[in-house]
């Protein structure tokens, strides 16, 4: 699974963000905080196929169900797509 946009995370006195680098950088417009879950879902994306395989990840390392995971998840993947960002 990959983003269409190139972003980079970093934290800055403690908080999470993203950054668009690239081609990115010169179409959106901001930076995206992230919580812990969020920085979390956002380092499976490039080894996970899916958002039910991020959701299974999400579940096992928070102790929560897997359908709360995969709200959760699914919550997150729509508020990137809000913004622009696809998930592919």
């Amino acid at each position: 699974m990959k983003l269409n946009y190139e972003f980079v995370k970093r934290e800055v006195a403690g908080e999470q963000f993203l950054v668009p680098v690239g081609k990115a950088a010169g179409i959106f417009d901001g930076i995206i905080t992230l919580n812990g879950p969020g920085a979390y879902i956002f380092d499976c994306i490039p080894e996970c196929g899916s958002i039910e395989e991020i959701a299974d990840k999400i579940a096992g390392a928070y102790e929560i169900d897997r359908e709360t995971a995969l709200a959760d998840t699914r919550k997150f993947f729509d508020s990137l797509n809000e913004a622009g960002i696809k998930a592919e």
